[in-house]
């Protein structure tokens, strides 16, 4: 035996067949014990005779230290302790052969594992001599698909992840069909089991999301099975002043005052997202922009003499809202994604959009709409609320029980609205300030705290700087003849100027009577009146319909004038060849003859019509 080797070297010998790479665990006079580094099997004593074909090899020297498993997870750490504890018992009697084997039976019947595993971890960590070789093994995970699973998978593919959603049922029975039936459409004798088209499914081809998504589409996975997580509009409001803004459509059927079946009022209301108190709404008929404008108006508007409208007397204190929020969060709505909402923004309010179908970012107004309808459909009933079994078979049609107004109902609502402001119970995170100063548990009460804090933010605007900032825009061109606007025109005075360069401008609009324009120049809206008066006090529409209707009427006597013409050219014609021409005219006595051919047609008017008998 070589002179120079030593307890834990490797030793290496190579041949025309293979690579043989031992490490030394043990040295007698005339022997070693070995371990295969290759094969990884138990150590044996080989004689120094077996070894002399052998050289040492050199390896990069191991560290003792615990800090070589730093890198690893807490989890792997955890582990790999454990095995080197289980096996730490057993590397004094690794020379001894009996002894070993009894040391890895005692320690299998302790750690309640069997004898191959012990021998396993002994056996990795004899051919390193590093406590590192004793990590658990990444499973690998990207087998290749067996034939089978290929047709699995893309019977899954084109028949599971769509709309029609189908049972995996018969999805499994359309790939019998497509891979697994001969030329005659019949069966073969060899194909996979339903169990194991459904384990393959259930274990490795199936992702919830996936599955969702492909069979429901991605608005219903958005709206209603996505995971839900984080704060909410509450990263967004941190004080009074964020006002969220939704609509719906509520569930009760109105008449009119003759009794007449209308249908659902739409409500857009405006709430704020710290107290969540209601700022404002707008009930009606009419969705879109107006209703927007209508609610925006409310919300600035004194609530006392709102409801006094409709004979409620309240204190200023249970409404207290009569300003516009300094942020506007909104969803994707059509009647936000206008560019007149996002005029908002010369008000100095902060305009924000979310993400579509993300109720959950501004789940007080959600929040504000099931409160405010459970409050009056329990009362209601069979006064045409909808029903939730409104489709099942012999159920009465509630539309026919429909009594109520739309005045009367709004009257419910202002109702509703002020339970919910001023009597509902909050479930808000105190802070130990409102603790200490006893704000109740009310939406008005956490408000009027709010509105005494740092972080309130609320624009004091008037009902003409709302309206002229939410009016619709277009260009309008200066020219002689006035200020051209949705092809009319209009003038002021002090633009004469301007007339004359010809220029463009912006300006603002009121599509319900166009007998107004205002000129936006730096932020001021400079008044224009209409100068065609015809069309004074007319909507928009009403006047592009009379354009429409005056073109129409001259293309339809646009053919009879061509006609008409033709004929004059006719008529004129025929009388100038039937002129006869006997000779050349005298150009003497042009005067003399004048006056003989005047009495010839002159005609005495009295005593054609008698006024001389």
């Amino acid at each position: 035996m070589k002179s120079e080797w030593k307890k834990g070297q490797l030793l290496k010998k190579t041949n025309e067949t293979n690579t043989c790479l031992y490490r030394v665990l043990a040295l007698e006079e005339e022997s070693a014990m070995v371990i295969d580094c290759v094969k990884k099997c138990m150590p044996v004593w080989v004689s120094s005779s077996e070894l002399v074909d052998f050289e040492a090899v050199e390896e990069k020297c191991v560290e003792k230290d615990l800090d070589v498993l730093e890198d690893y997870a807490s989890n792997v750490k955890k582990i790999i302790h454990q095995r080197f504890t289980m096996i730490s018992a057993i590397l004094p009697f690794i020379s001894n052969e009996p002894m070993r084997t009894e040391a890895i039976k005692k320690v299998a019947e302790e750690y309640a594992v069997s004898t191959q595993t012990v021998r396993k971890y002994l056996c990795e960590y004899l051919v390193s001599m590093d406590i590192r070789s004793l990590a658990p093994q990444e499973k690998c995970t990207d087998k290749p698909l067996t034939k089978e699973e290929k047709n699995m998978r893309k019977a899954l593919n084109k028949y599971f992840y769509t709309s029609k959603k189908r049972t995996l049922k018969d999805t499994y029975t359309l790939m019998l069909r497509d891979s697994y039936c001969d030329s005659e459409g019949k069966l073969i004798d060899k194909y996979p089991s339903f169990y194991q088209f459904r384990y393959f499914f259930r274990k490795k081809y199936n992702t919830k999301q996936t599955e969702y998504i492909s069979r429901n589409g991605l608005s219903y996975y958005q709206r209603n099975q996505r995971p839900l997580f984080g704060d909410g509009i509450r990263k967004f409001a941190s004080g009074v002043g964020v006002g969220m803004l939704d609509s719906t459509i509520c569930d009760i059927y109105l008449v009119s005052e003759n009794g007449n079946l209308i249908g659902r009022p739409v409500l857009n209301a405006c709430v704020d997202g710290y107290s969540g108190l209601c700022m404002g709404y707008a009930l009606g008929w009419e969705g879109g922009t107006y209703s927007l404008k209508e609610m925006l108006l409310n919300v600035i508007s004194d609530k006392v003499e709102h409801c006094r409208k409709f004979g409620i007397e309240i204190a200023s204190d249970e409404w207290p809202s009569d300003k516009l929020p300094g942020k506007l969060v909104t969803d994707k709505g059509s009647e936000y994604k206008g560019s007149n909402l996002e005029q908002i923004v010369e008000l100095g309010v902060e305009l924000v959009n979310l993400p579509a179908f993300r109720p959950d970012l501004k789940g007080n107004v959600e929040k504000f709409f099931d409160c405010v309808q459970g409050y009056y459909k329990s009362q209601l009933k069979g006064k045409g609320v909808v029903e939730p079994d409104f489709q099942e078979r012999g159920v009465a049609d509630y539309r026919k029980s429909a009594c109520l107004t739309l005045k009367q109902f709004e009257t419910i609502l202002l109702h509703c609205i002020l339970f919910y402001n001023s009597k509902r119970i909050v479930d808000f995170p105190y802070t130990q300030e409102m603790l200490d100063k006893g704000i109740k548990p009310y939406a008005n009460e956490i408000w009027q705290y709010g509105c005494q804090q740092d972080t309130c933010n609320l624009i004091r605007v008037s009902n003409e700087q709302l309206i002229k900032v939410l009016l619709p825009r277009t260009r309008g061109k200066f020219s002689r003849f006035g200020l051209l606007v949705n092809g009319l025109h209009y003038h002021n005075i002090h633009f004469r100027e301007q007339y004359l360069q010809g220029k463009e401008c912006e300006v603002a609009y009121n599509p319900d009577d166009v007998t107004k324009i205002w000129l936006i120049e730096n932020g001021a809206y400079i008044d224009f009146e209409l100068i065609e008066s015809r069309f004074k006090d007319k909507y928009l529409s009403g006047v592009e319909d009379m354009k429409r209707r005056k073109k129409e009427l001259l293309k339809q006597e646009q053919g009879k004038k061509m006609q008409a013409e033709i004929d004059l050219v006719n008529h004129i014609q025929v009388i100038s060849d039937n002129a006869l021409r006997t000779a050349e005219p005298s150009i003497k006595n042009i005067r003399d003859n004048r006056k003989k051919e005047q009495g010839k047609i002159h005609r005495n008017f009295v005593k054609e019509v008698g006024l001389n008998v």
